[in-house]
């Protein structure tokens, strides 16, 4: 039985040898092995993944989204400058069995943003029951998260770019939109919305943000008034304390602390941009605190992340765990995505349905809880390949 120790140890003594890759192919394959089963409710090449009501917990809910096969894509595709070559190769197939899902989560109208669900036919909670009586009614809008994440695993063209990033301008906090009844710190900044919809009340989120402005620095989009507010809305956020006070209160759809450096640490990797140089060691300090009072092993290996891609080595790591690794990361009760319907609604409504559970959903995804601790492991090589120390102690 490989308990996280083990692993651990048996990568520190491939990397002394000159040849860990592979630990880190197993993971690959165990991300790969995921994808080409064959699923009840699930279309071949995507990641499964599972949501769970707040209050109905442990009773999960097949949910066939495109958000978590889309990350996969997007992050395999960063870090395969860090693989071998066979473990290229399995990069490759995956994006390539992952491709044909994209256009079913198109806008049904040709235009070049992407839905959470599918929509064509139109979707609202798959296998939800009398949820699913919303389907054509309550169906949500094309979000900003997903779109950036597709336009990024399909390596869109500038021109599709530049045509959806026009279409960004007209959904922001700003006007007859403005979001209603929220803190004065965030009134006033038109910062981007996470929806596309028309009639979708103004909806904010730092790690919507983090994610939509990485894209455009990415891809050398020209920053305009729209970039510039919601970069301050995530620096008011930092300066303020709500990451660490009130993370469900400025990232509604992740929700926590963790995920929330983790985006931003992510975004610090597209350009150095200046405001969030100028709160790195603020940044790091707190990803050192939350990771000394973290519980959740995912938790540990977000929070390590972030602090890899700062330029810093993660303290030593503990995590104790029985059973199998795999087992360890694909059981926990770590949820990267949390579909919170209440998060439109003004002050003080949202902050007493919030704290209620009421409208949240949970999302899990087994293959991207293996994805993100290949990237911790990745990142941690090309560190201790570079000759900075290495403290690492998974028990």
């Amino acid at each position: 039985m490989k308990n996280w120790c083990i692993l651990i140890l048996t990568i520190l003594c491939f990397t002394s040898k000159g040849n860990d890759s592979l630990p880190v192919s197993q993971v690959l394959q165990r991300i790969r092995s995921f994808q080409t089963q064959s699923y009840a409710h699930f279309p071949a090449g995507m990641f499964p993944s599972y949501r769970e009501y707040h209050g109905r917990r442990e009773v999960f809910k097949d949910d066939d989204n495109i958000f978590f096969t889309g990350l996969i894509v997007v992050t395999l595709k960063e870090l395969k400058p860090l693989l071998s070559e066979s473990d290229r190769l399995v990069v490759d197939s995956i994006c390539h069995d992952a491709a044909p899902l994209y256009s079913l989560f198109q806008n049904n109208k040709g235009r070049g943003t992407y839905n959470f669900w599918r929509t064509n036919p139109r979707v609202v909670f798959p296998n939800g029951g009398w949820l699913n009586l919303m389907d054509n009614s309550q169906s949500l809008p094309d979000d900003m998260d997903d779109t950036v994440i597709l336009l990024r695993a399909q390596d869109a063209p500038d021109s599709v770019v530049r045509k959806v990033y026009q279409q960004m301008q007209l959904h922001l906090n700003a006007g007859s939109k403005r979001k209603k009844n929220i803190r004065a710190d965030y009134k006033d900044i038109a910062a981007y919305s996470t929806w596309f919809g028309k009639r979708m009340p103004t909806d904010l989120d730092v790690c919507v943000l983090s994610n939509v402005l990485h894209f455009l620095y990415l891809r050398n989009v020209p920053t305009g008034k729209a970039d510039s507010a919601s970069l301050k809305l995530i620096c008011t956020a930092i300066d303020n304390g709500d990451i660490r006070i009130r993370p469900s209160y400025i990232s509604p759809h992740y929700a926590r602390t963790p995920l929330i450096l983790y985006h931003i640490a992510r975004l610090m990797t597209a350009a150095k941009i200046e405001m969030l140089e100028q709160r790195k060691a603020v940044l790091i300090a707190e990803a050192r605190h939350q990771l000394a009072i973290a519980r959740d092993p995912m938790d540990k290996v977000i929070l390590g992340t972030a602090l890899l891609k700062w330029g810093v080595m993660p303290p030593a790591v503990h995590v104790n765990t029985k059973g199998e690794w795999f087992e360890a990361l694909e059981t926990t009760d770590f949820a990267f995505f949390v579909a919170n319907m209440t998060s439109i609604l003004p002050d003080p409504f949202r902050q007493a349905t919030g704290k209620l559970g009421l409208g949240k959903f949970y999302y899990y995804a087994p293959a991207y809880n293996n994805l993100l601790f290949l990237e911790y492991l990745l990142l941690c090589r090309r560190h201790m390949q570079a000759g900075r120390s290495a403290e690492l102690s998974l028990k």
